[in-house]
């Protein structure tokens, strides 16, 4: 009997690193979850406890790997803590690549953002032709960035196949972010008024199986020569809809009113740009990303949707799982731990 493939993410206490580990082990994979959170996932799965700016550390974690799926980042999308930004998205993805070349890992794939080429400006069916932002928006998007870059750059030095994967807002089961800031907002009757609703701008979203399910093809696919090597893909549904339209269908689920109130973005932009002069005379916030940012308000009225025919042609990338039910997923999920 052939040795089981030896597999590790990193991030895997988060939303996304969760499901993949889930994933993983039912695929088949021996796995190693790895975080600096302290654990919360299965029991029957290997843990460590890893800060990916200590280069020993992620040495020490990745030994014997034969894939690495490097999920952790810090999310910030507000003009402060840039240092502690860079230092964990692009100073430990920096860390995770050397490992992987000094250990002789043959895989590594990269979870990215769509964000790396949104100039504030409508993306419409964009696709992986387009460059890389070549303005600087926030630290969150200009790490990743640099991040990813340097890994594709990287790949096949060394013997280490890689490529990158973008989503776009995900959501599902879980998440830590977007999910309970909306349960949260309409609970305290908070969730009454959108942005730029009238502008009518697209945005897609990703559905957290479609891009689990993207990350396993495109790894079962990588190789040094194969077509997924130093690439990047774009991965949503697939159907891109208005922001605002997406959250009343999730309110609604849930048993809350439509939005029916919308601010013009020169005020929302303007009240963004105050709370986050606030925020940065305070010492910084990580982690408590409200939606109130210039980078997010901006983000709400352009139009940011994507073609997915690139990952459906090198790795089969097909979304299994719509809007719809994806949000039917969820709001049953919050139901079932009564959060809902």
């Amino acid at each position: 009997m052939a040795d089981r493939r030896k597999s590790v993410v990193t991030g895997a206490v988060g939303f996304v690193g969760g499901h993949l580990v889930d994933a993983l082990v039912a695929r088949g994979d021996d796995v190693l979850a790895t975080d600096v959170a302290p654990a919360a996932h299965r029991r029957d799965v290997a843990y460590q406890r890893v800060d990916i700016t200590d280069y020993d550390a992620v040495k020490r974690a990745l030994a014997g790997a034969d894939v690495v799926f490097h999920n952790a980042s810090v999310v910030h999308t507000k003009q402060n803590l840039q240092d502690k930004v860079w230092a964990v998205n692009l100073g430990g993805s920096q860390n995770v690549l050397r490992a992987c070349q000094e250990l002789g890992v043959k895989k590594l794939i990269y979870v990215s953002s769509a964000s790396a080429v949104y100039e504030g400006h409508d993306i419409q069916n964009g696709d992986e032709r387009m460059p890389y932002s070549r303005i600087s928006q926030a630290p969150y998007a200009d790490s990743k960035i640099a991040a990813e870059k340097e890994l594709l750059a990287a790949h096949g030095q060394k013997g280490v196949a890689i490529c990158a994967i973008r989503p776009h807002v995900i959501f599902g089961p879980g998440d830590k972010r977007l999910v309970p800031n909306l349960l949260s907002r309409a609970r305290d009757g908070k969730l009454k008024f959108s942005v730029g609703r009238k502008m009518n701008k697209l945005s897609d979203f990703t559905y957290v199986d479609n891009l689990i399910a993207a990350l396993l093809a495109a790894e079962e696919k990588l190789t040094l020569d194969s077509a997924p090597g130093g690439q990047a893909y774009f991965i949503t549904n697939g159907t891109p809809m208005n922001f605002w339209d997406f959250v009343d269908k999730f309110i609604v689920e849930l048993g809350y009113p439509p939005i029916k109130v919308a601010i013009p973005y020169p005020i929302a932009y303007g009240a963004a740009a105050v709370m986050e002069t606030i925020d940065t005379l305070r010492g910084g916030t990580l982690g408590e990303e409200d939606g109130m940012t210039r980078f997010a308000i901006k983000y709400l009225c352009t139009h940011h949707y994507f073609s997915v025919d690139k990952a459906r042609r090198d790795f089969g990338y097909a979304p299994a799982v719509s809007i719809d039910e994806g949000i039917k997923r969820t709001v049953a999920h919050l139901r079932s731990i009564g959060e809902a």
